[in-house]
């Protein structure tokens, strides 16, 4: 039996600042649960309906229907970030949507990108709509949050050593005015920039810009939607990468 006190624990993890302050997130579903217990992750805690019931499970669950399986696991300590001149890197500028995120990491997991930089207004990675999203990618895809403009200017675009390049790392960034994705020549690594939903990729951001992409509809003079949800534009963005790769 949980107690009250271990249900006020839990259920508090709901929230970022608790999230915070004590460095855990709560991952839901039979699914994840297996990913979180075979990850490495350290679980601090597993629940079962069958040993709590179904009351106790819906008072701890962050979901509309609880699911069979709960478990609460430890934040990993902040990721390194070593970008190579070979390796393809997302950067998220300003991605607000919990489902957006976490079907990004999704999308990175299943074309083998490992390292993720977020602008600092980037949805929180453990916010449990987030976790849900990313099917167990969040176990497999590292996240760094930075002030991104900075830290591309800084460490990457002047080909610094620290981060493991001789030479000036391409950024790739999502525009309505850029170039064809599709005609314009891309390279094996490279860091891709994805911006927010609402605004796009800030100007800051859009500075550190050395190749403009665009994804054009078809056909080209289309009258079509005004753009492309971030994470189906995130999807296409790296589907191309990999395919000029193959």
């Amino acid at each position: 039996m949980l107690s009250k006190n271990e249900i006020k624990e839990i259920k508090a993890l709901g929230q970022k600042k608790f999230r915070d302050e004590r460095k855990l997130f709560v991952v839901e579903g039979e699914k994840l649960v297996a990913e979180a217990l075979a990850s490495g992750f350290d679980v601090v805690a597993h629940y079962r309906v069958e040993d709590i019931g179904e009351e106790a499970m819906a008072r701890i669950s962050q979901l509309t229907h609880p699911s069979p399986a709960l478990a609460i696991v430890r934040q990993p300590a902040p990721a390194a970030f070593t970008p190579t001149a070979d390796e393809l890197v997302l950067a998220l500028d300003g991605i607000r949507d919990p489902g957006n995120l976490g079907t990004i990491l999704r999308i990175a997991d299943w074309f083998g990108i490992h390292q993720i930089l977020a602008s600092e207004d980037t949805v929180e990675a453990y916010n449990p709509k987030v976790v849900q999203a990313t099917m167990g990618a969040i176990f497999r895809v590292k996240m760094k949050y930075c002030n991104l403009s900075q830290f591309i200017r800084d460490c990457v675009v002047a080909g610094g050593t620290k981060y493991q390049s001789s030479e000036a790392i391409p950024i790739y960034g999502t525009f309505l005015d850029g170039d064809s994705i599709y005609e314009m020549p891309l390279t094996k690594g490279g860091i891709i920039v994805m911006g927010s939903e609402a605004n796009g990729i800030s100007p800051a951001v859009a500075s550190t810009v050395t190749h403009r992409l665009f994804i054009p509809p078809f056909p080209t003079n289309a009258h079509t939607s005004e753009s492309l949800n971030v994470a189906v534009a995130t999807a296409i963005t790296c589907a191309e990468f990999r395919r000029r790769m193959a």
